[in-house]
């Protein structure tokens, strides 16, 4: 428009200035196209995820767990450090683009050790939750602390009973139950000094903390949910809340606690509180659910 009104008339140099433009135009149309932000990759189909879980599941790699991303709805599968190059490099095969891979600083394990906490011929774990039904008081731990533990005590000495074990669900689950058989040892609705008043059901992204009577209380938040735990020897725990916090031998059976509220039961984990680690729990309400049981 401009050069019609200065009077050109030259129709070369006008076929000439529109090639121009039609460059510039298109060397804009080019960059706006390097410069584009891609897509977000599509996440895969609820069928292909469930189906990577299954193939994760029936390779029988120990050390590993998974749990779907929540956010991605992708799986999310986890390999300690025992996990080889081959086997990792199986697990990607199986998953066919439909899971992430990560490591895990240290070993998964169940977190049994010798020392303070409750004790039994053996080991020591720590008390979850106590627990009653009726007249009759309970607390909870982990099911591998309780497989075939028969008594439980205040001390490594075992000196002072607290009482038998009569519920374990271990693995597939990991929860046990121990009754309060002597009346000299205090059972207080309480961890620590948090008075628990109920349970909760987790949420990604909520802060929690745990106790236990290794590293005592630390805190962190929840992860992943439904997550499943291959720990070796054919011991496979599905249905965990994941999180970020720390544990260490001892620790097992421990409460995951937000609040007031009890939201589980320390099963296992990587790592260790000097460097960090990973940790899984047991929901508490299973277990409460399985045998008519009720926090105080």
């Amino acid at each position: 428009m401009r050069a019609r009104r200065t009077g050109f008339r030259r129709p070369r140099l006008i076929a000439s200035m529109a090639g121009l433009l039609v460059a510039s135009a298109l060397a804009m149309s080019d960059a706006g196209a390097a410069t584009a932000v891609p897509a977000a990759p599509t996440a895969p189909s609820a069928a292909s995820v469930a189906g990577a879980a299954t193939a994760v599941e029936s390779l029988a790699v120990a050390g590993t767990s998974w749990a779907v991303d929540e956010h991605t709805g992708r799986l999310r599968v986890f390999a300690d450090s025992t996990v080889s190059a081959a086997d990792l490099a199986r697990v990607r095969r199986a998953t066919a683009g439909a899971a992430t891979l990560e490591r895990l600083d240290g070993r998964l394990r169940t977190l049994l050790s010798g020392g303070d906490g409750i004790h039994t011929a053996g080991w020591r774990c720590s008390a979850g939750v106590n627990v009653q039904s009726g007249s009759t008081y309970y607390f909870v731990t982990a099911g591998h602390c309780t497989e075939g533990a028969s008594t439980w005590y205040t001390g490594s000495a075992m000196t002072t009973a607290i009482g038998p074990t009569v519920g374990t669900s271990f693995p597939s689950n990991d929860y046990g139950v121990v009754r309060y058989s002597n009346p000299a040892v205090p059972h207080p609705g309480t961890v620590g000094t948090v008075d628990i008043t109920g349970t909760a059901t987790p949420r990604v992204g909520q802060s929690v903390c745990r106790r236990g009577s290794t590293t005592g209380v630390r805190c962190g938040v929840v992860t992943g949910l439904n997550a499943t735990v291959n720990y070796g020897g054919g011991d496979v725990v599905s249905g965990l809340i994941q999180t970020n916090i720390c544990a260490e031998p001892g620790d097992s059976g421990g409460p995951l606690y937000a609040g007031d509220k009890v939201v589980g039961i320390l099963s296992g984990g990587s790592g260790n509180c000097t460097t960090g680690g990973t940790t899984y729990y047991q929901p508490i309400q299973e277990v409460l659910n399985a045998y008519g049981l009720s926090v105080y």
